[in-house]
């Protein structure tokens, strides 16, 4: 069918057509964000999921919810080794010269300013390759200990945001690689506001640790936040996502090859996404057949084994390469460390570091005590088709 009509979207944190099974997280935004500009107790939240999920989209998403209601909307990734002082400050800066430009909130957005004036000095922050080099104010955010000072640059964005009838998100991607101290100094924050009745609200997305993260960083994290799982989509909402936007471009799948790709792909959104793009660009048309669907499996394989599933093995050295293949060599995780240690030939307490280093790469999360699994889907079946993948 005609590629150019293609309604498929297939790319990291790109918008799918339809976007299934997540209404109950965009109301629930919807909802946060309007009490917030009310001035009622509204939650943030994190959102928590494996790879391919659709965490982004839904970020993405919430941030469109969150401009309609009237917010001032931030969203940034957290790289790793990235400062949480230099990824906020050009977002507090631009959203305290938007409130400075309303009346109302004229006076507190400028003293916001300067205040983040002697933050930017203090943290040594770099603005467009130029360190501000300027005397910071003395008494309000200029401490040098993010615990304290993210917390009052908070309360005067609120405080003017509040003035001029407007409120700020936070949308934060990749939480999982801020340090201990940053995602402490956020929560801090964030739990100000919450108690202050401030018109912010954080919305972070990350891997499942995130949840564990936050409780360990602060124990009134698990009452502070929402903790919406993103995961595969049922059944149901996984043929949506595929149907729906084949109907709307006047074309159709059959039952059996909708069936198909909701069955193989086990409901993830981004291989939904791939295998449909790929079977609606290889289908003669006007309907995809289980025909088309099975003659594009292969093609789909090759595309996510190139490129989703190998970018994430290429930032894994020799000796994690061989701890991961020998959790996949076990089959479908959670994975015991006993039986991976078991699996090396190698005692269980000689493979901490090496578990450590690529948890903290983001390939894999403590599930419980004592077992780990993939945070990428279906990452134990590219492995097993790569054979041993240190020879390639």
């Amino acid at each position: 069918m005609d590629p150019y009509r293609n309604p498929f979207a297939p790319g990291a944190g790109s918008r799918p057509p339809e976007i299934a099974g997540r209404d109950k997280i965009l109301e629930n935004a919807r909802v946060a964000c309007g009490r917030a500009i009310l001035g009622r107790n509204a939650r943030s939240m994190l959102l928590l999921g494996l790879r391919g999920t659709g965490k982004t989209v839904l970020l993405n998403e919430i941030g469109r919810v969150a401009e309609h209601e009237g917010l001032l909307v931030s969203k940034v990734e957290a790289p790793e080794n990235e400062s949480l002082a230099r990824l906020l400050y050009p977002e507090m800066r631009k959203v305290m010269r938007s409130l400075s430009s309303v009346a109302a909130a004229k006076q507190t957005a400028v003293r916001g300013l300067q205040a983040l004036r002697g933050f930017a000095a203090i943290f040594k922050i770099e603005v467009a390759g130029v360190e501000v080099a300027v005397e910071p104010e003395p008494g309000l955010a200029d401490s040098g200990d993010l615990q304290y000072d993210l917390p009052d640059l908070f309360t005067v964005i609120g405080k003017a945001a509040q003035a001029a009838g407007k409120g700020w998100i936070l949308l934060i991607d990749e939480v999982q690689y801020l340090s201990d101290a940053d995602l402490s100094a956020l929560i801090v924050s964030i739990h100000r506001m919450s108690q202050e009745g401030l018109p912010i609200l954080l919305v972070g997305a990350g891997l499942p640790q995130v949840a564990r993260l936050a409780g360990e960083a602060k124990s009134y994290a698990e009452r502070l936040f929402l903790y919406p799982g993103v995961g595969a989509l049922d059944a149901l909402d996984a043929a949506q996502a595929v149907e729906k936007p084949v109907q709307e471009e006047e074309a159709s799948i059959t039952g059996d090859a909708l069936s198909a790709i909701v069955e193989r792909t086990r409901g993830y959104p981004f291989f939904l996404q791939e295998w449909a793009s790929i079977a609606w660009n290889n289908a003669e048309g006007p309907e995809i057949t289980l025909d088309d669907v099975n003659q594009s499996y292969a093609e789909t394989l090759a595309t996510l084994d190139a490129g989703f599933f190998r970018v994430r093995l290429d930032r894994l050295t020799k000796a994690e390469v061989q701890f991961v293949k020998a959790m996949s060599d076990l089959g479908d995780g959670p994975y015991a460390m006993a039986d991976i240690a078991k699996g090396m030939g190698r005692p269980q307490s000689s493979l901490g570091p090496t578990r450590a280093k690529i948890i903290a790469k983001g390939m894999i999360y403590s599930t419980d005590h004592g077992y780990l699994d993939f945070t990428v889907p279906l990452f134990a079946e590219y492995m097993q088709r790569q054979g041993d993948p240190l020879a390639h």
